[in-house]
């Protein structure tokens, strides 16, 4: 599915819960969904504009595309139920603390645990935060997509726990004291050889 699919799927599926500015769009993309789809507010608006333009979404109050409030159109459903139908692609991991491990090496030994401390923190941070989304949804209304919902949760819960707890194995195991000599080396300090990745 190409990005632009992808978009519209986002503002659509967003706009399918209930009629939205686009800045509430831009909200709801950014907080709800933002611990596993990440998309560029630049491409929000001009989405939205196509969308109407293709009868997919309409204003339900006239204004500005930033104040305006979209609602989905049947055909608009329709069109979302078949992107939600269509395979998904796999986007190529990048992640930026894992390159820096690899070749950790040349960073050193601290530089590295304090890399992985940083990330410690950000991932306790988002632990919280689910732990509040969990507790918040005890309290909404009941929802047909309430279960859906709570699966994305629940990936997200599986996926910081998981962080955290190879985040800390490592900061055990990347002991000062000895880590020079076994990280990034042979025995002999002789430099290892980069594994082929394929």
């Amino acid at each position: 599915m190409a990005r632009t699919s992808q978009t519209r799927l986002a503002v659509l599926g967003a706009l399918s819960v209930e009629p939205m500015t686009g800045y509430a769009v831009r909200a709801a993309i950014a907080d709800t969904l933002g611990h596993f789809w990440h998309e560029s507010f630049g491409q929000i608006y001009p989405t939205l504009a196509e969308l109407e333009k293709d009868d997919l979404i309409r204003r339900t109050v006239p204004g500005l595309t930033s104040g305006a409030v979209f609602e989905i159109t049947p055909t608009g459903t329709a069109e979302l139920r078949q992107l939600l139908a269509e395979p998904f692609r796999r986007t190529p991991p990048r992640n930026g603390l894992l390159l820096r491990l690899f070749f950790g090496r040349h960073l050193g030994v601290e530089g590295c645990r304090q890399l992985l401390t940083e990330a410690l923190a950000e991932a306790e941070t988002s632990a919280r935060r689910f732990a509040e989304i969990r507790a918040a949804s005890d309290d909404e209304p009941a929802s047909p997509d309430r279960p859906y919902w709570l699966m994305t949760l629940s990936a997200g819960e599986y996926a910081v726990r998981a962080q955290i707890a190879w985040l800390r194995e490592s900061l055990d195991q990347l002991a000062p004291e000895d880590a020079q000599s076994q990280v990034g080396t042979c025995e002999g300090g002789t430099p290892l050889t980069l594994p082929a990745l394929n």
